[in-house]
């Protein structure tokens, strides 16, 4: 059995358990995006997180993990995609791991699909993808907190285009029992004004659903070009749930990352 250890645990979120699971309670009851005010009252499609530290963009994940608090028993896998920060590759790395671990436990990953996916051209194994990357881990101690039984479909994302991310979601996007995620943040390193102005010039685009995204807008603009250029083809809606950069949630203003949230239904 092999178990893809927690890498960012203690950087990027609490270590301890029990930190942990207070620190995620505490962002869900501040979520103002309530599940209860869910216009759809339905469960989305997918979600679109950041995956910065949670001091930083925890509370804009909670606004979209809250939606999921009354289909807990409805989702019973996760397909997780977020961008590759320590390893250049092309195309879309699955995993060869039994498991992915957190502070709150392990979560089982559905390896027939992983393997399934390996026969897409574009997808192939690399745990060295995996090993160090924290876009993907980042989002697991929330769907733990908020989802009861589920296993994951954990994919890194290279240099890919649209059309293989699509792809890839094509074939779980609406099928019974599964969400997908995608992991990206907004625009990175510019003062507060600047940041917030580019911020809604992306989100624009993303209520759009334009697909031609650029690392500059969305560090994960490969895995959500995929997602928006699906949702164009086949119509589906983009709700707007927060939008906010790290001036707002750690007040530092000179040089800020910008977060946003959406659901896709």
């Amino acid at each position: 059995m092999l178990i893809r250890e927690a890498a960012v645990a203690g950087a990027f979120y609490p270590a301890d358990q029990h930190h942990l699971q207070a620190c995620i309670e505490a962002y869900f009851g501040e979520a103002t995006f309530h599940h209860a005010a869910n216009k759809h009252h339905s469960l989305p499609k997918a979600l679109i997180l950041p995956h910065a530290g949670y001091i930083y963009s925890g509370a804009v994940a909670a606004e979209g993990y809250s939606l999921l608090a009354d289909y807990a028993e409805d989702i019973h896998t996760v397909l997780l995609l977020g961008p590759s920060h320590r390893v250049a590759f092309r195309g879309i790395a699955t995993t060869s791991s039994d498991y992915f671990s957190t502070p709150l436990g392990d979560i089982k990953v559905d390896r027939e699909a992983s393997e399934e996916l390996q026969h897409l051209p574009s997808v192939y194994a690399s745990d060295q993808a995996h090993l160090q990357e924290h876009s993907l881990e980042v989002h697991l101690p929330f769907l733990q907190s908020v989802l009861s039984d589920f296993s994951i479909i954990p994919l890194v994302v290279g240099d890919a285009t649209a059309d293989e991310v699509a792809e890839v979601i094509s074939l779980y996007l609406g099928k019974p029992g599964v969400l997908v995620v995608i992991s990206t943040d907004l625009s990175h390193f510019h003062d507060y004004q600047q940041a917030r102005t580019i911020d809604q010039q992306t989100s624009d685009l993303i209520n759009e659903k334009y697909f031609r995204l650029s690392g500059e807008q969305a560090c994960g603009c490969r895995p959500l070009n995929g997602l928006l250029k699906l949702a164009a083809e086949l119509q589906l809606s983009v709700e707007q749930l927060a939008l906010c950069n790290s001036g707002d949630t750690s007040g530092d203003k000179s040089r800020v990352v910008g977060y946003g949230a959406y659901a896709i239904y």
